[in-house]
């Protein structure tokens, strides 16, 4: 079982992101022991509001460099959007920078008016998805690639230096619907997921497991991960309208999917140990926390309090 921190790279409308304080807490997050930092990925959110964000692979470039241990994530990457020759160059440099720390969340995205701006057809973005997939993997693995797709003609190229992981980072696939679900137990290394209960988690995992059963996929090599946010503080009745407003203006939830902001860890310590042991038993692999407003006394109770009675 695994913990991750979502970073604070994507922040509410009246906010600018921190450059300085996410780098004290990548740093305070590796000295407390977490796992892993995840940093979430949009080119443009919003209109009014509008949602100011970091680059992903930017900001974990830079907080690789003042790292040493802790991985690093996407959360998930819109593969559609990215060329992906340039992505495979882009993350495969984050990797040797980090000295393989990398793990790549991808998924096929959801906001039309992104994929208008970077004037990739939104329609298509499933087909595109797996079509970057493949020239960003087989760039990675082998020695020379010729494929021609679309616009994209490879011949016998070489990307160098390769990642430092082998045989690649490992891919985690976003998303909830079940071409998606089949998507993870046939092309990815694992499941990533966002505000899902439990029950939804479970529900979904079985069918992932059933995708790979039938494409002959031992599901065991297959891992999962969810999203949650989390509010520590005296009692439920206490933190339970902060998070709520938070949820509901901050965050959006897919009206297609098992997402909702009910998934929301909060309460005393007992209470969040009780909830987030609920998730454990449910089988996820690792659980990216996502403190409440990100405080970093949220972090330090999280470390201090919860964690240790769940390992």
């Amino acid at each position: 079982m695994h913990w991750g921190l979502a970073l604070k790279n994507f922040v509410g409308p009246a906010e600018t992101p921190d450059v300085d304080a996410l780098y004290a807490y990548a740093e305070r997050a590796e000295a407390l022991g977490f796992e892993s930092l995840w940093a979430w990925d949009h080119v443009i959110l919003g209109v009014e509001p509008a949602f100011p964000i970091l680059d992903a692979v930017g900001l974990l470039t830079a907080i690789a460099a003042r790292t040493r241990r802790i991985k690093l994530g996407t959360g998930v990457m819109v593969l559609p959007l990215r060329n992906p020759t340039i992505a495979a160059k882009a993350l495969g440099t984050l990797d040797v920078i980090s000295n393989g720390r990398l793990i790549l969340g991808i998924a096929s995205g959801w906001y039309a008016r992104e994929f208008d701006a970077v004037g990739v057809p939104f329609k298509q973005r499933g087909r595109l998805f797996e079509r970057n997939l493949e020239i960003l993997t087989r760039l990675w693995t082998e020695d020379r690639v010729s494929l021609q797709a679309d616009e994209f003609n490879l011949r016998e190229a070489v990307m160098r230096p390769r990642p430092i992981q082998r045989p690649r980072p490992p891919i985690l696939i976003g998303g909830y619907v079940d071409a998606v679900l089949k998507r993870v137990a046939t092309r990815g290394d694992g499941w990533l997921t966002y505000f899902y209960t439990p029950e939804s988690y479970r529900t979904a995992w079985e069918k992932i497991v059933g995708f790979a059963r039938a494409a002959g996929r031992d599901p065991r090599t297959l891992t999962g991960t969810n999203q949650l946010a989390i509010y520590v503080g005296r009692s439920r009745a206490e933190t339970e309208a902060p998070m709520r407003q938070w949820l509901q203006t901050e965050w959006d939830i897919a009206a297609w999917s098992e997402s909702t902001i009910e998934h929301a860890i909060r309460g005393s310590v007992d209470e969040c140990v009780a909830q987030l042991r609920a998730h454990v038993d449910a089988g996820v692999d690792r659980i990216i926390l996502i403190p409440y407003r990100y405080q970093p006394e949220q972090v330090e109770l999280i470390a201090r309090e919860i964690l240790p009675r769940l390992r």
